[in-house]
């Protein structure tokens, strides 16, 4: 498995499709997740230290965990099939539920649980980055240190779909 770091969320243009993006703790490659707008909020949140005034659902997610005294040991994403990924999360119990990627990531943020994904989805979905790609890189990540939670609502204040 191959351990990943959430660089942040973005929206791609010009579909204006809110995108997760991660990359290999010890390698050069990304895994560009395409997500829907709430799930890139919560993702947003969560990396800005947002608390918002009532628990959103992965929020609510992590409160049951820690009243049951559960334990999320891991996030793994498992599979890639005609560009939809698939998730698990890994319970110390040994219990594996699936899950969408996106509410993984956003669960593993809030919790501080490790995220990997599989060799085969790093076979067919990773993008390997050269030397030359930092100055994107960089750019990217400057813009995800101005970007708001507020950028992925639609005019006139209501998350898009």
């Amino acid at each position: 498995m191959h351990e990943l770091d959430v660089i942040g969320v973005r929206v791609e243009a010009p579909s204006n499709q809110p995108v997760v993006l991660l990359r290999e703790t010890a390698g050069d490659r990304y895994l560009p997740i395409w997500i829907g707008a709430g799930e890139a909020t919560a993702i947003a949140f969560a990396q800005q230290g947002v608390v918002p005034p009532r628990p959103l659902t992965h929020d609510l997610l992590k409160d049951v965990l820690v009243a049951t005294g559960q334990h999320l040991d891991e996030v793994r994403i498992v599979d890639v099939k005609e560009g939809v990924f698939f998730a698990t999360l890994v319970f110390a119990s040994g219990v594996e539920v699936s899950a969408r990627p996106s509410d993984s990531i956003a669960l593993a943020l809030r919790t501080g649980t490790r995220i990997v994904a599989s060799p085969d989805v790093m076979a067919e979905a990773g993008i390997s980055a050269p030397d030359e790609q930092d100055d994107e890189v960089e750019k990217f990540r400057e813009f995800l240190d101005q970007v708001t939670p507020e950028d992925f609502e639609e005019p006139g204040g209501s998350p898009s779909p």
